[in-house]
Protein backbone atom coordinates (compact mmCIF):
# COMPACT_ATOMS: atom_id res chain seq x y z
CA UNK A 1 0.00 0.00 0.00
CA UNK A 2 1.41 3.36 -1.08
CA UNK A 3 1.26 5.82 1.53
CA UNK A 4 0.03 9.76 1.16
CA UNK A 5 2.38 11.63 -0.85
CA UNK A 6 3.73 8.98 -3.30
CA UNK A 7 2.81 8.84 -6.78
CA UNK A 8 3.20 6.56 -9.72
CA UNK A 9 5.07 7.63 -12.84
CA UNK A 10 5.96 5.33 -15.66
CA UNK A 11 5.38 2.60 -13.26
CA UNK A 12 7.59 3.91 -10.65
CA UNK A 13 6.56 4.64 -7.36
CA UNK A 14 8.15 7.92 -6.95
CA UNK A 15 8.86 9.30 -3.03
CA UNK A 16 7.25 13.16 -2.04
CA UNK A 17 10.68 13.35 0.14
CA UNK A 18 13.34 15.30 -1.21
CA UNK A 19 16.50 13.11 -0.40
CA UNK A 20 17.02 9.62 0.89
CA UNK A 21 17.74 11.35 4.33
CA UNK A 22 14.69 12.96 4.57
CA UNK A 23 12.55 9.41 3.73
CA UNK A 24 14.60 7.76 6.30
CA UNK A 25 13.61 10.16 8.99
CA UNK A 26 10.34 10.13 7.99
CA UNK A 27 9.94 6.73 7.88
CA UNK A 28 11.07 6.69 11.35
CA UNK A 29 8.35 8.24 12.99
CA UNK A 30 6.17 6.43 15.02
CA UNK A 31 2.66 6.44 14.70
CA UNK A 32 1.91 5.60 17.72
CA UNK A 33 3.47 4.64 21.13
CA UNK A 34 5.55 7.52 21.34
CA UNK A 35 7.34 8.90 24.29
CA UNK A 36 4.76 11.42 25.24
CA UNK A 37 1.80 9.48 24.30
CA UNK A 38 3.06 6.52 26.70
CA UNK A 39 3.78 9.35 29.20
CA UNK A 40 -0.13 10.95 29.30
CA UNK A 41 -1.56 7.36 29.16
CA UNK A 42 0.53 6.11 31.91
CA UNK A 43 -0.45 8.93 33.62
CA UNK A 44 -3.96 8.49 32.90
CA UNK A 45 -3.73 5.17 33.81
CA UNK A 46 -2.62 6.29 36.77
CA UNK A 47 -5.47 8.06 38.26
CA UNK A 48 -7.87 4.79 38.04
CA UNK A 49 -9.20 5.64 34.47
CA UNK A 50 -9.43 2.53 31.63
CA UNK A 51 -9.30 3.48 27.96
CA UNK A 52 -8.70 1.92 24.63
CA UNK A 53 -5.33 3.05 22.58
CA UNK A 54 -5.63 4.17 19.36
CA UNK A 55 -9.12 3.30 18.61
CA UNK A 56 -11.63 4.90 16.02
CA UNK A 57 -14.30 6.41 18.06
CA UNK A 58 -16.86 6.61 15.70
CA UNK A 59 -16.22 3.51 12.91
CA UNK A 60 -17.56 5.44 9.80
CA UNK A 61 -15.24 8.10 10.38
CA UNK A 62 -11.70 7.25 9.52
CA UNK A 63 -9.99 9.32 12.39
CA UNK A 64 -8.06 7.45 15.22
CA UNK A 65 -7.85 9.15 18.87
CA UNK A 66 -4.57 8.03 20.78
CA UNK A 67 -6.73 7.38 23.66
CA UNK A 68 -10.68 6.51 23.56
CA UNK A 69 -13.04 6.06 26.36
CA UNK A 70 -16.41 5.18 24.84
CA UNK A 71 -18.69 4.98 27.70
CA UNK A 72 -18.26 8.27 28.44
CA UNK A 73 -17.61 9.24 24.60
CA UNK A 74 -14.25 11.40 25.54
CA UNK A 75 -11.78 11.04 22.48
CA UNK A 76 -8.28 12.29 23.26
CA UNK A 77 -5.47 13.75 20.96
CA UNK A 78 -2.16 14.26 21.69
CA UNK A 79 -0.61 16.62 19.46
CA UNK A 80 2.24 16.62 18.17
CA UNK A 81 4.23 20.33 18.27
CA UNK A 82 5.68 20.20 14.81
CA UNK A 83 2.70 17.75 13.17
CA UNK A 84 -0.18 20.13 14.41
CA UNK A 85 1.23 23.42 14.54
CA UNK A 86 2.01 24.15 18.31
CA UNK A 87 1.31 28.17 18.54
CA UNK A 88 4.06 27.91 20.73
CA UNK A 89 6.55 25.65 19.33
CA UNK A 90 6.32 24.64 16.16
CA UNK A 91 8.87 26.56 13.57
CA UNK A 92 8.41 26.64 9.84
CA UNK A 93 10.55 24.66 7.39
CA UNK A 94 12.81 26.76 5.50
CA UNK A 95 14.42 26.09 2.30
CA UNK A 96 13.45 24.32 -0.43
CA UNK A 97 10.92 21.41 1.30
CA UNK A 98 9.06 24.66 2.96
CA UNK A 99 5.65 24.77 0.85
CA UNK A 100 5.58 21.23 1.20
CA UNK A 101 5.14 21.09 4.58
CA UNK A 102 3.22 24.94 5.33
CA UNK A 103 0.38 23.24 3.15
CA UNK A 104 1.31 19.77 5.29
CA UNK A 105 0.60 21.67 8.71
CA UNK A 106 -2.45 23.84 7.38
CA UNK A 107 -3.65 20.28 6.77
CA UNK A 108 -3.45 18.75 9.39
CA UNK A 109 -4.86 21.91 11.55
CA UNK A 110 -7.98 21.70 9.23
CA UNK A 111 -8.64 17.96 9.92
CA UNK A 112 -7.97 18.31 13.18
CA UNK A 113 -10.97 21.01 13.13
CA UNK A 114 -13.20 18.64 11.05
CA UNK A 115 -12.60 15.84 13.68
CA UNK A 116 -13.57 17.80 16.27
CA UNK A 117 -16.31 19.16 14.79
CA UNK A 118 -17.69 15.88 13.09
CA UNK A 119 -17.09 14.47 16.88
CA UNK A 120 -18.76 16.95 19.05
CA UNK A 121 -21.79 16.67 16.38
CA UNK A 122 -22.02 13.12 17.46
CA UNK A 123 -22.48 13.70 21.23
CA UNK A 124 -18.76 12.85 21.97
CA UNK A 125 -15.94 15.02 24.03
CA UNK A 126 -12.90 16.15 22.17
CA UNK A 127 -9.62 16.53 24.62
CA UNK A 128 -6.40 18.00 22.94
CA UNK A 129 -3.37 17.63 24.73
CA UNK A 130 0.21 19.06 23.31
CA UNK A 131 3.47 17.06 23.68
CA UNK A 132 5.02 20.08 25.27
CA UNK A 133 2.44 19.84 28.17
CA UNK A 134 2.99 18.19 31.32
CA UNK A 135 1.71 14.39 31.24
CA UNK A 136 0.14 14.77 34.95
CA UNK A 137 -1.81 18.02 33.87
CA UNK A 138 -2.92 16.85 30.46
CA UNK A 139 -3.58 13.61 32.56
CA UNK A 140 -5.88 15.48 34.92
CA UNK A 141 -7.72 17.39 31.62
CA UNK A 142 -8.69 13.98 30.80
CA UNK A 143 -9.99 12.51 34.09
CA UNK A 144 -12.20 15.85 35.10
CA UNK A 145 -13.64 15.30 31.38
CA UNK A 146 -14.19 11.40 31.51
CA UNK A 147 -15.21 11.90 34.84
CA UNK A 148 -18.06 14.40 33.93
CA UNK A 149 -19.42 12.57 31.37
CA UNK A 150 -19.79 8.94 33.00
CA UNK A 151 -23.46 7.84 32.44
Amino acid sequence: MWGKGSHWSAGVRESWASSPASRAVMRANRGRDTRPELALRSAVHALGLRYRVGARPMPDVRRTADIVFTRAKVAVFLDGCFWHGCAEHHRPATGKTSEFWLKKIADNQRRDEDTDRRLRDAGWDVVRVWEHEDPAEGAARVADRVRRRRP
